[in-house]
């Protein structure tokens, strides 16, 4: 840090002072004038000016010379009690953003969840669906090749076997017809009376 900036616990070493006690001497008007917060490596620090130095050092280096510490950092405790109350409404204020921050955030992973859980539900009752459709097509599938074949072997041996029925009664009616021109011929004129 700079040479013109101190902490709070810098100045409380050289004054041989608590942190509280010069804490109590930053009112919120000196806070405004001298103070400054500094980032070093990724803390933030409250550290005083070379004027605010200034300041506290005459105050500091006169009560103790005095011998009036004590009734000195007690002097005011109002004015130090206040920004300390300041300070903390101000760490609540912000802690109250961050919680109303996380709440929405939960809220929107929670709408996200409900969401995706009831995408879940109505794919597992499409699948359902498709997977009965799938199977009535199934059992009205055309016939396979092979009832395929059976049908039209039966029809096939149907057409024979009617053709062999005809072919039967062809010859019956062929062997009749052989055997009624068998008896004419063989008949003699001479037997015309038998």
């Amino acid at each position: 840090m700079s040479e013109d900036l101190k902490t709070i616990k810098e100045l409380a070493d050289e004054f041989n002072v608590s942190k509280q006690a010069v804490r109590k001497r930053l009112t919120e008007e000196f806070r405004a004038n001298h103070v400054e917060t500094v980032t070093s490596n990724g803390v933030k620090t409250l550290v005083v000016t070379y004027t605010g130095y200034m300041l506290l050092k005459q105050h500091f280096t006169t009560s103790n010379a005095t011998g009036n510490d004590k009734v000195t950092d007690t002097s005011n405790p109002t004015t130090g009690d206040l920004s300390v109350v300041k300070i903390l409404e101000q760490q609540l204020f912000v802690k109250d953003k961050q919680l109303e921050n996380k709440d929405s955030q939960i809220s929107q992973m929670q709408n996200l969840l409900d969401q995706q859980q009831r995408l879940a539900l109505q794919d597992k009752k499409l699948l359902e669906e498709y997977k009965a459709e799938n199977d009535s097509l199934k059992a009205l599938k055309m016939p396979s090749q092979e009832t395929e074949f059976k049908h039209l072997d039966n029809q096939y041996k149907d057409e024979v076997n009617a053709l062999k029925e005809k072919l039967e009664n062809l010859q019956e009616q062929l062997k009749e017809k052989d055997q009624e021109l068998a008896q004419e011929k063989s008949k003699k004129w001479y037997q015309f009376w038998k």
